[in-house]
């Protein structure tokens, strides 16, 4: 199947109305819409201390009633972590009545901190595991990942950002003042009903394809519009979606410049008009807002919609003017140290979906009593990828990669850097590199990003040893 008709194959069946707040998919007149808030700021990197506990919440849009939700230390998502390397004690609390855990999507610890299946927290009960953060600056995440109610956990809320970092951005010439000109930014589709209602339910056509919504959330907020200086700003890009991947750009056509991948900074920005962006993925790009205007970020080609409307704040104070020209050291290149090639096959059986089933990985869903590999400590492996049907983001836990290629040619830019979750549309060679150990108890995961898919069982699990 050629890339052009696999792409769009796997999206026609799922376009909606545009996702936005007027007929056309842009927004309305600003004026009447609210700032953009940020999430709330939980500076650990003095304590070396943090503390989450999920529970019960709601969420009311501003035409319609509340809806039941959850999160963490608040109604909808969680407070946005800020860390650095080092001895981070983490503390989870579950005030819900059922088990969630908390995977930190991102973070390169051990399979006893990664928070997968393996590790759920209790209704009353507590998790505490003593982390040690080493790795490169970079913005992360957490989530719930309790197999079989990921999708739904994840959806009510239970997901926050996590941002690493050494303290030099400013020498790096980048935007730091949280919420000022560095604005953190979780996209998330969800569905409502026709009383305004945010509802869960999913058909056998939702679960094939992704439980997909019909309105735009920003950081929970629905309609708000981001103030920013009139000078560079950075975007950290979350999708936080089920299911919904987003073709990035901008109304007016400004340039993105690509600054870092998932796991963290690129050498120098890379200039972007269009930035593809599947779930579980994160982006940061620098946009220059020195020209004014109302700009919008919008996703799609042939129905685009509106993400979120800029508006420049003329008394927002402008520090960062132009675009640094280095960020960090060439990237490592990882092929030729291969010890093995794997085939990884992403499969969806249509006669087994009809009774409920049909998710796998390599012919096998997924088990927790199963281990699919074994991986053996301080090793790279190249995985070849393949998915057939739609488009699959594929994410391996507790490693970092690189993409070698994309359906035989190089990977697209937003793909150059270290990469923890990808698109796979037909096939997707990366090179991975097992730096953190994980035991047959607390095995690492790799799966689909479609949390449908993965609650399903286009699952499997590895130890590294």
């Amino acid at each position: 199947m050629k890339r052009r008709r696999f792409l769009t194959s796997a999206a026609t069946a799922l376009v909606l109305a545009p996702v936005g707040f007027g007929l056309s998919g842009r927004f309305a007149s600003a004026a009447s819409r609210p700032r953009l808030e940020m999430p709330p700021l939980l500076d650990t990197r003095q304590t070396g201390r943090v503390s989450l506990a999920a529970a019960a919440g709601n969420m009311k849009l501003p035409e319609g009633p509340a809806s039941p939700t959850a999160g963490f230390n608040q109604d909808f998502l969680g407070p946005t972590i800020i860390m650095q390397n080092g001895p981070l004690a983490a503390e989870v609390g579950n005030n819900l009545d059922e088990a969630i855990s908390v995977h930190w999507h991102g973070l390169m610890v051990p399979g006893d901190h990664d928070g997968g299946p393996h590790l759920p927290v209790r209704p009353g009960q507590r998790w505490s595991p003593d982390m040690n953060i080493a790795q490169q600056p970079a913005t992360a995440w957490y989530h719930s990942h309790v197999h079989g109610r990921t999708a739904e956990q994840v959806y009510s809320g239970l997901a926050g950002v996590i941002h690493v970092t050494d303290g030099r951005d400013a020498d790096r010439g980048l935007p730091v003042d949280y919420g000022i000109d560095d604005l953190t930014l979780v996209l998330q589709d969800r569905r409502f009903d026709r009383f305004g209602r945010m509802v869960y339910d999913p058909s056998m056509m939702d679960v094939m394809h992704g439980f997909m919504g019909n309105r735009m959330l920003v950081n929970g907020q629905a309609g708000a519009v981001a103030a920013v200086p009139a000078g560079f700003v950075r975007l950290r890009l979350l999708n936080g979606s089920n299911a919904r991947s987003y073709t990035l750009s901008f109304d007016d056509g400004r340039m993105m410049h690509l600054i870092a991948t998932d796991g963290g900074f690129l050498p120098a920005p890379v200039d972007l008009s269009v930035l593809g962006l599947a779930p579980g993925e994160r982006a940061e790009i620098l946009v220059d807002f020195s020209g004014g205007g109302a700009p919008v970020l919008m996703s799609g080609i042939e129905q685009p919609f509106g993400v979120l409307e800029f508006g420049v704040d003329d008394t927002i104070p402008v520090r960062i003017t132009s675009l640094p020209e280095e960020l960090g050291p060439e990237l490592e290149d990882l092929a030729g140290t291969e010890i093995r090639t794997r085939r990884i096959s992403l499969d969806m059986g249509m006669g087994g979906m009809m009774m409920g089933g049909g998710f796998a990985i390599n012919q096998r869903p997924f088990a927790m009593d199963r281990i699919d590999l074994e991986v053996a400590l301080g090793t790279v492996e190249r995985w070849i990828v393949r998915s057939a049907m739609i488009a699959h983001p594929f994410h391996v836990h507790g490693a970092f990669f690189r993409v070698a290629s994309e359906n035989g040619a190089p990977p697209r830019p937003e793909n150059l850097g270290w990469k923890d979750t990808v698109l796979v549309a037909g096939e997707t060679e990366i090179v991975v590199r097992f730096d953190q150990p994980a035991g047959s108890s607390k095995p690492f995961m790799f799966h689909c990003h479609i949390l449908e898919h993965e609650d399903a069982g286009m699952m499997g699990q590895f130890t590294v040893s």
